[in-house]
């Protein structure tokens, strides 16, 4: 069932990036990558499969299970490399150009960053979240 609270307010990435530069593990960190999602007018089945039935997504009800996101996260913490990892996820009824989620890594190498930063968010997208189109 999705969750019908308001969107949440979208948080400040300059000040993210503050915080994981302030950590302790920051001296080990050669590289920040930031992943934002947004709603797109697009439906998902035309971008992901080429399916067009000609309609266009007008909003979307969004909602994560928090645990399975801290596990997730855990995971990623594991990953070679990985010292920082931040993730802020929306909820409730989201229009059109709204964040979805925002998630950030911070790690020793690009090779690293970059598939520490893969891997979360195809944990996020296919294990943790409901995202239902409204056409």
């Amino acid at each position: 069932m999705i969750n019908e609270k308001i969107k949440k307010v979208s948080p400040s990435i300059d000040k993210w990036l503050k915080e994981a530069k302030a950590d302790p593990m920051a001296l080990q960190e050669g590289m920040f990558l930031v992943h934002n999602g947004v709603v797109r007018q697009t439906p998902k089945a035309k971008v992901r499969q080429g399916l067009d039935d000609g309609s266009l997504v007008k909003g979307m009800e969004f909602a994560y299970d928090a645990m399975k996101v801290d596990a997730a996260i855990a995971e990623t913490y594991k990953m070679d490399g990985i010292f920082y990892v931040k993730v802020w996820l929306n909820e409730g009824r989201l229009e059109v150009g709204d964040d979805i989620m925002y998630v950030l890594i911070g790690g020793d190498i690009r090779p690293h960053v970059v598939d520490a930063l893969q891997f979360l968010i195809g944990k996020i997208k296919n294990e943790c979240v409901t995202e239902i189109e409204q056409k």
